[in-house]
C-alpha cells in the first residue's frame, strides 16, 4: 500500500511540475469569441452557465436571444427577475421558424437582434455577451455571416467575450472563433416520444 501511494505521489508531482511549466507560458489575456454548436443538448445551457459565472464575478453581461424568443424560458425569467441590473436581456426572436412561417418577419427580427447585439458588444461597461441561437439565424441566412465575422474580428473590444450558440455553426464562424465546442447527440428522449421537460430544456 505504501509503495502504491509513493508511486502515486511521485506521478502527481511530475504532472504538477509539467503543468506549472506550461502555465508559465500562458500569459495573454483577451476577450474570446466562443462557439457552442452541434446536434446535442447543452449549447444554450453552457452559455447561460457562463452568464452565471459573470454575475458571480461582478462582470456586467448581456444576452440577446434569437429565434426562440416566443416562449418563456427559465433562464430569461430567472435573470430578469433576480439580476436585471447585472445582465441585460434582449429577446429578438418570435419563436421557432416553423412556427412563424414568415421569412421576412424572421429576417427583420434577426436584424433587430443583431443591431442590439452590436450595441451591447460595443458598450464599454459590458464584458460578456451571449448570442443565444444566433447560429440558427446565420444558417438560415437571416444574417450575413461575413458581416457578423467581420464585426467580431474588427470591432469587438479587445477584452469583451462573445458566445454564439446554436447547431450548424458556419465554417467561417468556426474559423474565426478562439474556442469551439461541438455537443454530440448520443441519446435523446424526444425519439422515445417524450416531450420537452421544464427545467431540462426550457
Amino acid at each position: 500500500m505504501d509503495d502504491t501511494n509513493s508511486r502515486h505521489t511521485e506521478k502527481m508531482r511530475k504532472i504538477k511540475a509539467a503543468r506549472d511549466r506550461m502555465m508559465q507560458t500562458k500569459t495573454e489575456e483577451r476577450g474570446l469569441i466562443i462557439v457552442h454548436t452541434g446536434t446535442g443538448k447543452g449549447k444554450s445551457s453552457s452559455g447561460f452557465g457562463m452568464i452565471m459565472r459573470c454575475i458571480a464575478h461582478q462582470m456586467p453581461c448581456a444576452v440577446v436571444q434569437f429565434i426562440k424568443g416566443g416562449r418563456a424560458t427559465g433562464e430569461r425569467d430567472f435573470l430578469q427577475e433576480h439580476f436585471p441590473d447585472a445582465c441585460k436581456f434582449v429577446v429578438s426572436g418570435e419563436g421557432f421558424t416553423w412556427e412563424t412561417q414568415d421569412r421576412e418577419r424572421d429576417i427583420a427580427a434577426a436584424r433587430n437582434g443583431w443591431e442590439q447585439a452590436k450595441a451591447l458588444i460595443l458598450d464599454p461597461e459590458i464584458q460578456f455577451v451571449l448570442l443565444d441561437e444566433i447560429n440558427i439565424a446565420l444558417r438560415n441566412d437571416y444574417l450575413e455571416i461575413d458581416e457578423v465575422v467581420d464585426f467580431l474580428q474588427r470591432q469587438k473590444p479587445l477584452m469583451t467575450h462573445v458566445v454564439l450558440t446554436g447547431r450548424n455553426a458556419k465554417p467561417e464562424l468556426i474559423e474565426a472563433a478562439d474556442l469551439v465546442t461541438e455537443m454530440t447527440l448520443v441519446k435523446h428522449p424526444f425519439r422515445d416520444g417524450i416531450k420537452a421537460q421544464k427545467g431540462v430544456e426550457f
